[in-house]
């Protein structure tokens, strides 16, 4: 269910421009070979799901993750009992900042593929699949995958953040969310 569901939304999904145009194609193909392709098993690559999650002052919530080390947004994997990629990339953000009450957009933002460098994934590549999330509550839980969380305006961000991040964020900005 979940990789038609991923087909189905990169599919439908209108890329802005040539270079994720490149990704998606790149995405669909994966997908049609590798019958796990959304599952971290699947070598070299799997497509995982992220949230940009933004509040009301269109403040961006990060996560200085734990074994990356860098500010990142919120998302990761994708579980067993995920039936959509929207509802994964929500379900992650929800457990990785104990916000209630959280509001997804269901087309990707972005997508952005990346090696993983450290920790059970090492040298297998993310195609993630980008969301945009809005949170009404600001209070967050920091989870054990973080170092820390914490809220940062769009021209405020931290030096040492990943630069798929800031092209989420540009993105994010470019089109009004933020």
């Amino acid at each position: 269910m979940l990789v038609a569901d991923a087909v189905a939304v990169l599919t439908e999904w209108d890329a802005p421009d040539a270079e994720q145009e490149e990704l998606r194609a790149h995405y669909l193909r994966h997908l049609a070979a590798h019958a796990d392709g959304v599952w971290r098993e699947c070598r070299p690559e799997h497509v995982t799901a992220s949230a940009l999650v933004v509040d009301d002052a269109g403040r961006v919530l990060l996560t200085l993750h734990r074994t990356v080390g860098r500010w990142l947004q919120l998302g990761g994997h994708c579980e067993r009992g995920d039936t959509t990629l929207a509802g994964a990339a929500l379900r992650e953000a929800t457990e990785e900042s104990g916000l209630t009450g959280l509001a997804i957009d269901p087309a990707p933002m972005r997508l952005s593929r990346h090696e993983l460098l450290a920790g059970g994934c090492a040298g297998a590549w993310h195609l993630d699949v980008q969301f945009l999330v809005r949170a009404t509550s600001t209070s967050y839980v920091v989870s054990s995958e973080s170092e820390d969380l914490a809220w940062f305006a769009t021209d405020a961000l931290p030096e040492d953040l990943d630069d798929s991040v800031r092209q989420l964020i540009a993105s994010c900005t470019a089109s009004g969310a933020a």
